[in-house]
């Protein structure tokens, strides 16, 4: 049986205004492109294009390996 670890990634949980606070599109995309390659998939977004910025909470899972 497969098993896998959960991960949160949430800007109003990272202090001095998130994580993404006035990040382009292009800045997400390369942040999630690295967690894809460490075996990370986005299983649940919320995105939100702000004037000057995105906001962006998710869930990633991957596969634990024994």
């Amino acid at each position: 049986m497969k098993k896998f670890e959960y991960k949160m990634i949430d800007t109003r949980d990272v202090d001095t205004g998130g994580l993404f606070k006035g990040r382009k599109r292009e800045d997400v995309e390369k942040y999630l492109c690295e967690l894809g390659s460490d075996g990370w998939e986005l299983v649940n977004v919320d995105f939100r294009e702000l004037e000057g910025g995105s906001e962006f909470a998710g869930i990633m899972k991957r596969e634990i390996m024994f």
